[in-house]
């Protein structure tokens, strides 16, 4: 047995506070009888949902992560004709978005879903889920530089920060950098970067959450098991 505003929010119907007010409203009935009292619960399997007349009825939740490729973006379709993430998945998960971005020169890990509330929790600055970089940039990094990039910098009126960063390699051609973020704002580790003049060359996320991106090859995917989804959302 589930509330009733839960299972509404997992049908995509509504947030759990929107369903509320569904119920409140009249608008919701089970089993042909109108339902107004919050708290009520139903048997996803036995009972008839309606809202406004229309059954509803709760679809399969699909969590996948991915490891987006260099030369896609993850729009579902692009004024340019260029490639997208979508092309890489079954035809069947047409219902799945991802959740936040990587640009089309970036690559590495990113998840996908058609449950509106995992990808908000996961999206939203207020959860600030931390999010893992090793970043390819030409030329020397310095400890001082990524002292100011752990302090912040405003760069286009924006306030950009990551929590931590440390050189990995370097040479005064190249070097290598992880970087830890958690608001995750647009392009924000280019962004970093840019503000000091330095180029990047490569960028790959590694890691969200606790989830790594580990052995899985670019433009292959795979679903995440229960534990990780628990360890996704009870960490927020």
């Amino acid at each position: 047995m589930v509330r009733l505003q839960k299972y509404l929010a997992d049908a995509g119907v509504a947030s759990r506070r929107v369903g509320e007010q569904f119920i409140l409203d009249g608008r919701v009935s089970v089993n042909g009888k109108t339902i107004r009292l919050l708290g009520s619960k139903v048997d996803p399997q036995l009972d008839q949902v309606s809202v406004d007349g229309q059954l509803v009825r709760i679809k399969n939740l699909v969590y996948v992560a991915l490891n987006k490729p260099v030369g896609c973006v993850c729009s579902r379709k692009d004024e340019l004709n260029r490639p997208t993430i979508y092309e890489l998945l079954p035809r069947e998960w047409e219902t799945v978005q991802s959740v936040g971005r990587l640009d089309y020169n970036s690559e590495g890990l990113i998840f996908l879903t058609n449950d509106g509330q995992f990808a908000l929790r996961l999206t939203h600055p207020r959860y600030g889920v931390r999010k893992k970089y090793l970043v390819t940039v030409e030329g020397e990094v310095t400890r001082p530089m990524l002292d100011l990039f752990t302090r912040g910098i405003f760069h286009q009126g924006e306030k950009l920060k990551a929590l931590s960063a440390k050189i990995i390699s370097g040479t005064r051609k190249k070097s290598v950098v992880e970087m830890e973020l958690g608001e995750g704002k647009n392009r924000e580790v280019r962004r970093l970067f840019e503000s000091q003049s330095i180029t990047v060359k490569k960028l790959q996320r590694t890691q969200i959450g606790k989830i790594r991106l580990g052995e899985l090859k670019p433009g292959k995917w795979r679903t995440l098991n229960p534990v990780e989804i628990k360890t996704l959302t009870s960490d927020l």
